[in-house]
C-alpha cells in the first residue's frame, strides 16, 4: 500500500511554473496544483511501500531549482 503525502511548495519568486514544469518531468506526483496563500504549489504523491519518506523526498523532490521551502502533511485513510 502507497503512502499518500501533500507537499506544499513556496518557490522563489518568478520559478512557479519552472518548479512545476520540472515536477512534471519527474513524474512521481498523482496531483500538483498552483495555490493561492503562503505556498505556491501542491502537489500530492504516493511514496511506495518500504521507502523512506524523507530520502524519497530528498531524493525526487528537493533538488528542483526553485523551490524554497515545502510542508509535508502525511495522510493515513479516506473517510
Amino acid at each position: 500500500m502507497s503512502l499518500p503525502l501533500f507537499v506544499q511548495i513556496r518557490c522563489k519568486p518568478g520559478t512557479t511554473y519552472k518548479v512545476a514544469d520540472a515536477i512534471a518531468l519527474k513524474e512521481i506526483h498523482s496531483e500538483l496544483y498552483s495555490t493561492s496563500g503562503a505556498f505556491d504549489l501542491m502537489v500530492k504523491i504516493y511514496v511506495p511501500e518500504g521507502e523512506d519518506i524523507g530520502m524519497y523526498l530528498n531524493e525526487h523532490l528537493m533538488g528542483i531549482e526553485g523551490i524554497e521551502r515545502t510542508l509535508t502533511t502525511q495522510t493515513f485513510r479516506v473517510f
